[in-house]
């Protein structure tokens, strides 16, 4: 699994394709280049058979590099990494960082390719290929290239559960930039799979997650907040700042929390403000008493929903603020 993580603290993973399904893929693609150079050689010996036999070689060798060549490196070129055989394995070839080939990348493969798979049999290839962590032959190298699978099974994408709402703002003065990529994707995975870890080790994990990021950030956690807690604050703390750079300034306040998500909150560690239990909201269906705020300069609401000095009944209605 390769990954690449973002702004949000969101790992994107790229599955690089291995030595079997690109084996296969061009396999493919060979059948159908020998099948088409087939095709046009008994063509052209059909059309060159007056010539001598110097024009017919170079005939031949121009028909070898337009096929065999010339074909691949067009394929990949319009369709942008998709050949028939690729296509056919849910194969795809993108640059490093995800983005499509382009000519030049096409190019440098197909050349290298003319050495280690036509040259010698692909033996050059899958020896590189076995080698390569993610499954690269050496015209993938030089060309900056890497072959992904597209076709991957769909499953659950885990949630960053959402911090306790009395740690709201509680960060917005830190220092992240600070924070390498390998530490953010480090917690976002803690903060995802805390439910499947023993407590003991979750806790554990969660106080070195919490002393590194503290560490990286030049200021040390908060007293009397879990460690979790503060892991899950500081995540949707760059969330939000990420959110602001991309939509503007009325983005802000924590994300609103995932439908079926909880709050985090490990077994053993309750999540409650130093200055007392945290008050539940209330219910949605409850009934919604009226309450008065003193506005300065106003007149004291009486006892009847009268203010003084004034004898005009009260209708009820409260002016907005």
């Amino acid at each position: 699994m390769s990954e690449l993580v973002t702004g949000e603290a969101v790992a994107l993973e790229l599955r690089p394709a291995k030595l079997p399904s690109r084996a296969l893929a061009v396999m493919l693609d060979l059948a159908v280049a020998v099948a088409v150079y087939i095709v046009v050689t008994i063509g052209l010996i059909a059309a060159t058979s007056g010539l001598d036999d110097a024009a017919q070689i170079a005939v031949s060798i121009a028909s070898f590099l337009l096929v065999l060549v010339g074909g691949p490196i067009a394929v990949e070129t319009l369709s942008h990494g998709r050949s028939l055989g690729k296509l056919a394995c849910g194969l795809r070839v993108v640059r490093d960082d995800g983005g499509p080939i382009r000519f030049r990348h096409a190019l440098v493969r197909g050349a290298v390719g003319v050495v280690e798979i036509l040259m010698t049999f692909g033996i050059i290839a899958c020896i590189a290929s076995l080698v390569s962590e993610r499954g690269r032959r050496l015209g993938d190298v030089f060309a900056g290239t890497l072959v992904v699978r597209e076709r991957i099974p769909e499953g659950r994408v885990p949630y960053v559960p959402a911090p306790p709402t009395w740690l709201a703002g509680r960060f917005a003065e830190l220092d992240l930039s600070g924070v390498p990529d390998g530490l953010w994707l480090a917690v976002r995975q803690y903060l995802t799979r805390w439910q499947q870890l023993d407590p003991q080790v979750g806790a554990a994990m969660a106080e070195r997650l919490a002393a590194d990021l503290s560490s990286r950030t030049g200021a040390p956690a908060p007293q009397g907040v879990p460690a979790g807690a503060y892991l899950a604050a500081v995540v949707h703390e760059r969330q939000i700042r990420e959110a602001r750079r991309t939509f503007g300034a009325t983005a802000g306040g924590f994300p609103p929390p995932v439908p079926g998500g909880a709050p985090f909150a490990p077994p053993g560690a309750p999540f409650a403000p130093p200055g007392g239990p945290v008050p539940h909201p209330p219910r949605l269906d409850a009934p919604v008493a009226p309450s008065f705020h003193p506005v300065p300069g106003a007149h004291p609401v009486g006892p009847a929903g009268r203010t003084d000095g004034d004898e005009r009944p009260s209708t009820g209605f409260a002016p907005p603020a």
